[in-house]
């Protein structure tokens, strides 16, 4: 692999897009981050509910879920709007990749009984929507939690850990790090990775399309994704400032 192969959008292979995260974006949710990756943009709130599923009352634990959509104005040709319980299946499967990345590194316990629920709405899609809701919720959670006076008093923060994620890939006969729509749609490999600060894997999705991969393809794609996740934790880091809790 030559990392100062470029791609179609001048990046080396092991670049990522251009990043950036605003916190505070908008007033009604104690948690919300605006992240943009290239032309990909998610809005992530994080809200308090101060209650939990009926299976989780009288445990005193708490929970961490997550929703996500795509806006109709987000892509080309327009998408429909999804209905409550008319999700499509896509729809599902990455939300409940979003709620179990959260809980991987979350202690329930130290949430009490309340409900962090998660909003990733996709503004505009290029590329990495999932692993940017990801890389965005965690900041907003963060907000959300530090807004409990309650649990800032606590002697644990209720994350034991940060989390990001990220997508590789093998485009033209190489790996790639942090794929766009165009190099996604062309990818012989597609790969999404979620890992947390400390280095331990979360979830791995990796499926040949229409080809398959070697040994050390795979190993050449996790090493990219070690370096980018290791990148967007800096990035979170930075954007939290002295609110990081770890």
């Amino acid at each position: 692999m030559t990392l100062d192969s470029l791609r179609h959008d001048g990046r080396a292979l092991d670049q990522l897009r251009p990043l950036t995260i605003e916190r505070g974006f908008v007033s009604a949710a104690p948690g919300s981050v605006l992240i943009t990756a290239g032309s990909t943009v998610v809005l992530c709130t994080a809200s308090i509910e101060e209650n939990v599923p009926e299976w989780l009352r009288g445990r005193g634990q708490g929970w961490m879920t997550a929703e996500y959509s795509m806006l109709p104005g987000s892509t080309r040709p327009r998408k429909r709007r999804e209905r409550e319980g008319k999700l499509d299946g896509r729809t599902s499967e990455i939300q409940r990749l979003i709620g179990r990345s959260l809980r991987a590194v979350a202690d329930l316990a130290a949430i009490g009984e309340r409900t962090i629920a998660i909003d990733c709405d996709v503004l505009a899609a290029d590329g990495g929507t999932r692993t940017l809701s990801i890389t965005g919720a965690l900041v907003a959670a963060v907000d959300a939690l530090r807004s409990i006076e309650a649990l800032n008093a606590a002697e644990r923060f209720p994350l034991a850990d940060s989390v990001a994620a990220i997508s590789v890939g093998i485009v033209n006969g190489r790996a790639a790090l942090d794929l766009d729509y165009a190099e996604d749609v062309a990818a012989d490999v597609d790969m999404n990775v979620v890992m947390t600060n400390s280095g331990r894997f979360v979830e791995v999705q990796g499926t040949g399309e229409e080809a398959t991969f070697t040994d050390d393809e795979l190993q050449q794609m996790l090493a990219l994704a070690r370096n980018g996740i290791a990148q967007l934790t800096a990035l979170q880091r930075y954007a939290l400032g002295t609110d990081w809790p770890w």
